[in-house]
């Protein structure tokens, strides 16, 4: 898991402790990778899938979404598109003005 990006406090008050921002980093990881596995879907849904001697039959169809889940959560574990960090940060900022 990739570090919490530092963040200047100085317009954060005491409310958002280390916890909730930990929580809030872990939200922000967790969209991006939702988006990466929205953006792989299609191309996965490109594979043939006709009954071929290669065919992964029932099985293949119900663990495919698994597996796009876990590529999507390891991309954005090893850096993502970078969209976790402005999510998080946008996040922090709302939090505030609560």
């Amino acid at each position: 898991m990739t570090n919490i990006p530092p963040v200047s406090t100085s317009h954060f008050s005491n409310a958002t402790s280390e916890q909730s921002q930990a929580k809030t980093w872990k939200a922000a990881q967790d969209f991006e990778a939702m988006t990466i596995n929205q953006m792989l879907q299609p191309m996965f849904a490109t594979v043939d899938e006709s009954e071929g001697m290669f065919d992964g039959g029932a099985g293949e169809k119900q663990f495919k979404p698994m597996l796009i889940n876990e590529v999507a959560k390891e991309m954005e574990h090893t850096g993502g598109l970078g969209l976790a960090t402005a999510i998080y940060q946008k996040m922090l900022a709302m939090q505030e003005k609560k």
